[in-house]
């Protein structure tokens, strides 16, 4: 295969386009920390590191899910047990994405830098996590839920506490999301040694355990709108998060599972980008 045909696979093995998950959050609490846009220079570096950061953690992930995968019906025609990358391949990947993320770290402030490590760890340990824990949901929520933090710190060069409740938003609208993908794994996670939520209480149990999760994310975007103090269009942003969840949670069931991958990938970055777009709005209308 030649390196064009490997880069079209990678992008695909990773879902680069999934960044728009946790990006529009990153977005959001740049656009706050800097009262409006900060330098370019900033701006650009942020978007370098989150895009890199994904990217490492997607393709080690897929590493260190190679066996699984290959022996999960839903997952067996992914890129290394389909045999169109090598694991050496996918491994080198993560490396240098992850040297990019500690190089985009380092041209933002040296907090970022100095933290970066740390963000590796979390993100990375993740794809060991279901091996543990039912839980792994929510470390994959942390993961993602890094972003606004992390953006924040890269503007101002230190930690605004009410930037955390954003970053706890974010962490359980992934947990709760990741709940009902995984309820797709039930019965082949059954009968391996991985856990996760809906294995070890059900698949009607687990879909309550997101809708309480995605509330709590409401009641915790609620508190952060309070906290910067939202007008009109931030509230709004905030109810438009809420009825897109309840659509999301409208087109699945724990007896159809048809429409999942559309409340999975379409919905949620919908939800990302929409929040984002109120909030620049309300923070430009306040200017």
């Amino acid at each position: 295969m030649g390196m064009l045909a490997k880069t079209r696979t990678t992008l695909e093995m990773i879902k680069w386009e999934h960044s728009i998950f946790a990006l529009p959050f990153a977005l959001t609490a740049t656009i706050l920390a800097a009262h409006g846009l900060p330098a370019w220079r900033t701006l650009g570096w942020i978007i370098v590191a989150m895009v890199t950061a994904r990217s490492s953690a997607m393709a080690f992930n897929r590493w260190a899910d190679a066996d699984l995968d290959a022996a999960n019906p839903r997952t067996r025609a992914r890129a290394i047990p389909a045999g169109l990358l090598s694991r050496q391949f996918v491994l080198g990947f993560t490396l240098l994405m992850a040297l990019a993320f500690v190089l985009a770290a380092a041209q933002l402030n040296r907090l970022t830098l100095y933290l970066s490590p740390i963000v590796l760890i979390v993100l990375l340990g993740y794809s060991y996590m279901k091996r543990l824990t039912r839980w792994s949901h929510l470390v994959l929520g942390l993961a993602l839920g890094l972003a606004p933090s992390a953006a924040w710190i890269a503007v101002c060069g230190s930690l605004d506490p009410r930037i955390v409740v954003l970053t706890a938003a974010v962490t359980l609208w992934v947990g709760g999301f990741d709940v009902l993908y995984a309820c797709q794994d039930y019965d082949h996670d059954r009968t391996v040694a991985l856990h996760s939520l809906p294995k070890a209480i059900g698949i009607p149990a687990a879909f309550w355990a997101a809708r309480l999760m995605h509330l709590a994310m409401l009641a915790l975007l609620a508190w952060f709108g309070s906290l910067f103090s939202f007008g009109l269009a931030g509230w709004l942003g905030v109810a438009a998060v809420g009825l897109l969840l309840a659509y999301e949670h409208a087109i699945v069931s724990p007896r159809d599972l048809r429409r999942l991958n559309a409340a999975f990938f379409t919905m949620n970055g919908v939800i990302a980008m929409v929040f984002l777009a109120f909030v620049a709005t309300d923070l430009w209308l306040r200017r």
